[in-house]
Parts: structure tokens; C-alpha cells; sequence
């Protein structure tokens, strides 16, 4: 098992002392695509710091390929040489004087030949989709704001890790963005067979992207299951204030409606089939 939570509560010691997770158990395996969704403040980022060990839990256990890095002799460092996290506007975080430097920082920190370190950034650079030669002297606060995020990014998968994490990775992009965002995931996922976890509000990115959801409430897994069978739970939903991603809940008002369409559909170009092969009578197709 790549990743385990077993029992894990977390209170952060302030002046609430709230707490932000209660008695959490989990599991994930290699080669899971992992959606987590959940209102603010339901736990999802406290939940994916544990990982790499940037909180550790006020009580419980969290092991990374049967490691406990909640124990005091792990070496940290190198559980997030394996599980790299991209926070909400990773953007912020560049602060090297060229793009190459900031993705290379590292890298550079692992000990790693300049040939070796080359070598990464130019291939992380291609898997974000920006020219090598054409940005690697450029400064990163000169860049649009699409571009730094995927340099921020880059800086993260140069580390090679076996997991990445993405809390909300595609806030403040405009469409175009949040497309090459989602093809990007795509091809970490499906061609390089890379473990992702992704906490994203837009239900539609997780239903397309993902092939496991979590739903999160008030410090709690309500729902764990695939696309398909957590977003079947409507009502359960609705309850926690949550949407059903916009093709599924068009499709739930038209079967309302009394035209008899599938509802576990998240693609316009599928949802667009199915509802016309039921306007022409075709049951079958």
C-alpha cells in the first residue's frame, strides 16, 4: 500500500484548538487517481499535509510505502522526495532569479550532477508545455500567471516523486489554463502512470479526471467511491451543500422530467449523445 492513514485526529494547537480531522482511516494504492472534495474547513488540506509529513497528527499513524512518518526517526526530507504537494497558487512560491533556477532548486538539493539536473528540468519543462530554450533564462515573475503556476509545478515533478498532490491547482486559471492543467494530469496519470491526489471545488474537474472521489465533512470521509458512485448519491450530496458536476445534474432534471438518460455522465460530448439518442427512441445505442 502506497499510502495509509490509520485512525488519525488532528487538533491544531491555537487559540480554537479546532479539530480537523477525527479518527481518519484511509488507504491508497499506486496507479489511483484520487478527487477530494468537501467545503472549507472539512479537512481536505490538513488531510493531504500528512502525506509528506508537513503536519504530523495529534494521535494516529500515517505510513508512505510502509514507512510511519509520524515516527520521530523518519527522515522526512525523504518522504517528500516521494510525495511532492502543489499548493493552492503554488505561483507564489517561486522566488529564483530564472525559470531554470527555481526548477532546478530541487533537484540541486538532492545532491544530483548538473548534468543530471539539466537533464530534468528540460524534461519537466516539455511535460508543462514550456520551451526550454525559450524560457529557461527568463525570470518567473515576468511570466503570465498560467505560466508560473506550471513552473511551480514543474519544480515539483523535477523531484520525481511518486505521488503528487495538487490542492486546488487550477484556482484564479482562466479556461484555456485549467485545459492544459487537465491534460497535464492526464498524462501524469494514463502515459507516465504517476499516483495523483487532487482537492479541487469543481466537481466537473473531479469527475472527468478522477478515478476515485473523497468527500470530506467537518473532519470526516462521508463518501468514498468512483465517479460514478458518488456522484449517484444526489440527496447525500445536496445534504452536505454540495453540486453534482453540471452535465450530471442536467442530466438528473431531464430524467426528472420524464426523459428516461443516463445520469452518470460527465462529458458534454457523452451527456449530448446519450440525450439525443433518447429523443430519437434509440434504447439500444
Amino acid at each position: 500500500m502506497l499510502i495509509e492513514v490509520d485512525n488519525v485526529t488532528h487538533i491544531y494547537n491555537d487559540e480554537n484548538n479546532v479539530t480537523a480531522l477525527k479518527k481518519i482511516n484511509l488507504e491508497i494504492d499506486n496507479g489511483e487517481f484520487i478527487g477530494i472534495v468537501g467545503h472549507t474547513g472539512s479537512g481536505k488540506s490538513t488531510l493531504v499535509q500528512l502525506f509528506n509529513g508537513l503536519i504530523i497528527p495529534s494521535s494516529g499513524a500515517v505510513k508512505v510505502n510502509g514507512k510511519n512518518i509520524t515516527d520521530e526517526k523518519t527522515n522526512l526530507k525523504e518522504t517528500r522526495r516521494h510525495v511532492g504537494l502543489v499548493f493552492q497558487y503554488p505561483e507564489h512560491q517561486l522566488f529564483e532569479e530564472t525559470v531554470y533556477k527555481d526548477i532546478a532548486f530541487g533537484p540541486k538539493n538532492l545532491g544530483l550532477s548538473e548534468e543530471e539536473i539539466e537533464t530534468r528540468v528540460n524534461e519537466v519543462m516539455g511535460l508543462v508545455n514550456l520551451d526550454y530554450e525559450e524560457f529557461k533564462d527568463r525570470s518567473p515573475f515576468n511570466l503570465s500567471g498560467g505560466q508560473q503556476r506550471r513552473v511551480a509545478i514543474a519544480g515539483v515533478l523535477a523531484l520525481k516523486p511518486d505521488v503528487l498532490v495538487l490542492d486546488e491547482p487550477s484556482a484564479g486559471l482562466d479556461p484555456q489554463g485549467r485545459k492544459r492543467l487537465a491534460d497535464l494530469l492526464r498524462y501524469l496519470y494514463h502515459e507516465l502512470e504517476m499516483t495523483l491526489i487532487l482537492i479541487s471545488h469543481r466537481m466537473e474537474e473531479i469527475a472527468e479526471l478522477s478515478s476515485r472521489v473523497i468527500v470530506m465533512h467537518n473532519g470526516e470521509i462521508v463518501l468514498d467511491g468512483s465517479p460514478k458512485e458518488v456522484f449517484a448519491r444526489e440527496q447525500k450530496l445536496h445534504q452536505l451543500a454540495l453540486d453534482l458536476p453540471q452535465i450530471t445534474e442536467i442530466m438528473h432534471r431531464l430524467k426528472d422530467r420524464g426523459l428516461k438518460v443516463e445520469t452518470d455522465l460527465f462529458s458534454l460530448e457523452k451527456a449530448s449523445e446519450e440525450i439525443l439518442n433518447r429523443l430519437r427512441g434509440c434504447e439500444k445505442c
